[in-house]
């Protein structure tokens, strides 16, 4: 990081409606994303084929893999882009935009390459044969197609971010499901394209909404300010963002597994509280898609303050992105307590599912509280660029998951392995609030 004495005009007050700024924007444009998938669902339920409806759940779960591991492009985008626009350097960046659009371009093309491949691992893996093989084949083939694109709106939407324009952010989730969801319904439904109708849409929503996206940023450069190709191709950044990127991988790779964890312990206790806990994890999920929006405005604040080499934004910003995130976490978890028994209902109709999930229904309800730390910690050291000490910290985190299955489940059952994840969650959290202060002391003295 730049150790020169702070410039003129970087300091900044960090105020409640800075955060909700951000945070609310991307929090509605996080919530439209379910609504995809129950678009999707009503679509292909409607053609009265069991075999499409499956093949459709397997195709739409390998991309949620496969684009879920490519994350860091938005994260780390975010992180670097926050930083130059505190040190308020326009030349940077643009050079952290190219960098990151090149990377995902990259990186699509190669998915589009290694497509086959990938189709024919996720189908050995799922298991699925006959008519739902070739509808996931389907709808796999048509839906790489905008890997490219839907990779380049993780980098764009990391650039808005870090330059705290949560609306854009809204818009552009906005086109891209919006676009998503009206064509799923003309192709898939009025004209009877099925799964490939879904398919399409997905893939017209990703292309259409990254040419957006590429129009609005662009249109706000300024050819003063743009940077040559060597800077934008030179091994110093390169490198800053390949160590960024990496540490970041790891780091959702590790999250993977401890859900993939879950879920394969939770099969040895039978059918019914295999289905219990996915309808759970439900109220997990929603709670996340909340709390991401406080994260977003952790990452924004955090590394525009470290960027500004001003302290007193980092802390402000701090205290109130976790003073908003506990609030909203007490709110969700509060509403799924009261409400955890009409929802349950809502989302299956087996009387045996419904009773098991009402068993284990506090340990998820309270998952917003013991996950609240951890997102606004992921949020300050993506801001921040620590990602080795958040990669280090999930890989201590993911250890004492472990543990605490190795003890817990044998104990409590299925209880257990609840308990073990709510542990799990506020590992996340603990082990990185314990690092903040002292990192930012090195951080900013290191800038003074």
């Amino acid at each position: 990081m730049d150790t020169q004495n702070n410039p003129p005009g970087t300091a900044f007050d960090v105020t409640h409606r800075l955060v909700l700024s951000i945070a609310i924007p991307m929090t509605l444009g996080f919530i439209t994303t379910p609504l995809l998938g129950l678009v999707g669902t009503g679509v292909v339920g409607h053609m009265g084929r069991p075999d499409a409806l499956a093949g459709l759940a397997i195709g739409a779960m390998l991309f949620d893999l496969i684009l879920g591991s490519f994350n860091f492009l938005r994260a780390s985008t975010t992180g670097l882009t926050a930083q130059a626009y505190g040190r308020h350097d326009r030349r940077v960046q643009q050079g952290v935009f190219w960098r990151a659009i090149i990377s995902a371009l990259g990186c699509g093309l190669l998915l589009l390459c290694l497509s086959p491949l990938l189709l024919a691992a996720g189908v050995m893996l799922m298991g699925p044969d006959g008519a739902v093989a070739e509808a996931t084949s389907t709808y796999f083939s048509i839906r790489i197609l905008a890997g490219p694109a839907a990779l380049a709106n993780y980098a764009i939407l990391g650039f808005v971010l870090g330059r705290g324009q949560g609306t854009i952010g809204l818009l552009l989730q906005t086109i891209i499901n919006g676009i998503n969801i009206v064509l799923a319904i003309l192709l898939g439904l009025w004209l009877d394209w099925g799964v490939a109708g879904v398919a399409w849409g997905t893939t017209a929503g990703e292309t259409i909404g990254a040419l957006a996206g590429l129009f609005i940023v662009l249109r706000g450069f300024d050819k003063v300010d743009r940077p040559s190709r060597n800077e934008i191709l030179s091994r110093q950044r390169l490198a800053e963002l390949f160590a960024l990127n990496r540490d970041i991988l790891i780091r959702t790779f590790v999250l993977l597994a401890a859900f993939t964890l879950m879920t394969r312990i939770g099969t040895g206790f039978g059918a019914v509280t295999l289905a219990a806990n996915a309808v759970l994890m439900n109220f997990l999920l929603l709670s996340g898609y909340y709390l991401d929006g406080l994260a977003n405005a952790a990452e924004q604040i955090i590394g525009r303050a470290v960027g500004a080499r001003y302290r007193p934004a980092f802390d402000r910003g701090l205290k109130l992105t976790a003073l908003w995130s506990f609030g909203l976490a007490g709110v969700i978890s509060a509403f799924f307590l009261i409400a955890g028994p009409w929802l349950i209902s809502a989302l299956t109709t087996s009387p045996e599912v419904r009773q098991a999930a009402l068993t284990y229904m506090p340990w998820a309800a309270i998952t917003g509280l013991t996950g609240a730390l951890a997102f606004v910690m992921d949020g300050v050291f993506i801001g921040a660029t620590w990602s080795s000490d958040m990669r280090n910290r999930m890989l201590m985190s993911f250890a004492g998951y472990l543990a605490a299955v190795a003890i817990f489940v044998p104990l409590y059952g299925n209880h257990g392995l609840w308990l073990a994840m709510n542990g799990f969650l506020l590992f996340r959290g603990v082990f990185l609030a314990v690092l903040v202060t002292r990192r930012a002391d090195q951080t900013f003295r290191a800038a003074q």
